[in-house]
């Protein structure tokens, strides 16, 4: 419980209403619920902000506040991402080391770490202060995991991969599995060893069933802070820069190299060997199939600039229209 005052403080947000009303905990403003706080950041969701159950909004709409309780912040978002934070409390896992986890003798372990039940930590592996790891996890031989690391349950990391310092992994991922590399030959396609490793910086989030493949020689890197939804596949010897973001489904093919801040929509992606510049952004189910600049918006398949892909929609529509009345006319011609 906290009053509104209190969030205030949380969000650096300015009080409108009562100062003192408390506030157990958040709803959505569609389904608010009394004596929680909702938000307001999608102007699709403003006609529930004058009828919503919540006893409190936070907003940046000084006049939805007229009259009622709620919070001024400039950042609606990443106020209630603060306010949830502060209300929800993640399960805790057990401290410490699950007497059925298999730690070899050659591994090393930091301080306070929790290794949960039928996990495994492989020869020369090394594991960072204050790291939690799941039950039934492998981390192979060689493996670096930095610390304050969380992995949860089912997770996969292969030989000698290194995560960095404070990354979250859900479960069913699979790091450092190998690239799909073959050569063809007399009609049989022929492994290429994939002999490189992958490497995550900092403040990495990977969700549910994602899977980064291992360099065919050097490395797949993923740069710092970067953020994975559920689903995502990143191939062999990809390089992204810091702070990029892949909704669910994006595949990344071989070699591609991204600058910082790209942001891929659920289902895009990119053929191999293409270079992209940093803050480059792209819609869903679009393709990168060649190097693009960075800082614009990119759309379909092949990606174009979204001005000149929605044009290229339209003409197609107008065509469709045109023909479908040309049609018309000619009926009519041959019934007469």
């Amino acid at each position: 419980m906290a009053t509104l005052h209190e969030l205030a403080s949380l969000t650096g947000g300015q009080v409108f209403g009562n100062s003192e009303l408390e506030i157990t905990g958040v709803s959505e403003i569609q389904n608010g619920q009394a004596d929680t706080i909702t938000f307001l950041s999608n102007p699709k969701y403003k006609q529930y902000a004058f009828d919503t159950g919540a006893s409190a909004i936070i907003t940046t709409d000084e006049d939805i506040l007229s009259g009622t309780n709620g919070i001024l912040v400039k950042n609606p978002q990443l106020a209630f991402a603060k306010v949830l934070d502060y209300f929800y409390q993640s399960p805790e896992p057990e401290k410490g080391i699950h007497k059925t986890a298999i730690i070899l003798e050659k591994a090393r372990v930091g301080e306070e770490v929790s290794v949960g039940p039928y996990s495994i930590i492989e020869a020369n592996a090394t594991i960072g202060n204050n790291t939690i790891i799941g039950s039934n996890t492998i981390i192979g031989q060689g493996v670096s995991i930095g610390a304050n690391c969380h992995l949860h349950n089912n997770i996969h990391i292969y030989h000698h991969c290194t995560i960095g310092d404070n990354n979250t992994i859900f479960s069913g991922v699979v790091i450092g599995s190998d690239g799909f590399g073959y050569v063809e030959d007399g009609g049989e396609h022929n492994k290429i060893p994939q002999t490189g490793t992958v490497i995550t910086g900092s403040n990495v989030d990977i969700g549910a069933n994602c899977t980064i493949d291992r360099g065919t020689i050097g490395d797949t890197v993923i740069g710092p802070g970067s953020k994975f939804d559920n689903l995502v596949h990143i191939a062999h010897n990809v390089k992204t820069g810091k702070g990029c973001l892949f909704a669910a489904g994006v595949s990344i093919a071989g070699s591609v190299e991204m600058g910082d801040f790209c942001i891929f929509a659920g289902h895009s992606g990119s053929v191999p060997h293409v270079k992209i510049g940093d803050g480059a952004v792209f819609a869903i189910k679009s393709v990168a199939t060649k190097s693009l600049p960075g800082g614009r918006t990119y759309a379909g398949m092949p990606a174009r600039e979204i001005r000149e892909h929605n044009k290229k929609d339209a003409v197609l529509t107008e065509v469709t229209s045109l023909k479908k009345r040309i049609a018309k006319l000619e009926n009519a011609d041959n019934a007469s």
